[in-house]
């Protein structure tokens, strides 16, 4: 696919169709497709390099509580209240999901979602309706590009659509951090 700017209809309509792009988040570049197309899911994981299955599962973006309630059956307070509060992009892990295939979870069951904060990326998941994954534009175990010239070709020849959005930025940008909600109810920080 090639368009000489961004057209939001055009990339929704691309991921529904399976297919897979690269993309800003409101952390560093990711590649992503429809979170809820295994055979996307399976697409990407060998794109990462991760073969069938993924060990932790991968990230998702969704567009606000109201989704992210469509997929997950129990949002505790706390967890509420922090995302309402807290000022940098944050990934909570979730214990268990619905409507999501095996693929997005982790080996335990549990699931990765942040509600975006990136204008781009709102619109995009508001127009698809559905949660898209985002895992960092690298193959597995090498290192986050901080800007879009640090992705490689390989990444960037493997998908069917690269977002020009912000590919001129060249402030570096970090990944998320990340929490979750233990047994005992306290939130656990595995990346601030």
């Amino acid at each position: 696919m090639f368009l000489l700017r961004d057209d939001i209809s055009e990339i929704a309509r691309l991921l529904e169709g399976g297919g897979l792009i690269c993309y800003p988040t409101d952390t560093v570049w990711g590649v992503g497709c429809d979170a809820t197309n295994e055979a996307s899911i399976e697409r990407l994981s060998r794109l990462k390099g991760y073969g069938e299955k993924v060990k932790h599962g991968y990230v998702l973006l969704v567009d606000g509580l109201p989704m992210l309630q469509r997929y997950v059956p129990e949002i505790h307070p706390r967890v509420q209240t922090l995302l309402a509060y807290h000022t940098r992009p944050l990934t909570i892990i979730y214990k268990q999901a619905m409507g999501l295939p095996d693929s997005v979870k982790a080996a335990d069951g549990s699931v990765a979602i942040r509600i975006a904060k990136d204008a781009f990326c709102l619109e995009l998941i508001k127009t698809l309706d559905k949660p898209i994954v985002s895992t960092i534009a690298a193959k597995a175990n090498e290192p986050y590009p901080p800007t879009y010239g640090a992705i490689s070709s390989e990444i960037l020849g493997g998908v069917d659509y690269v977002v020009k959005y912000r590919q001129d930025d060249k402030e570096p940008h970090e990944p998320s951090s990340i929490a979750y909600l233990d047994g005992s109810r306290e939130l656990e920080f595995l990346r601030d």
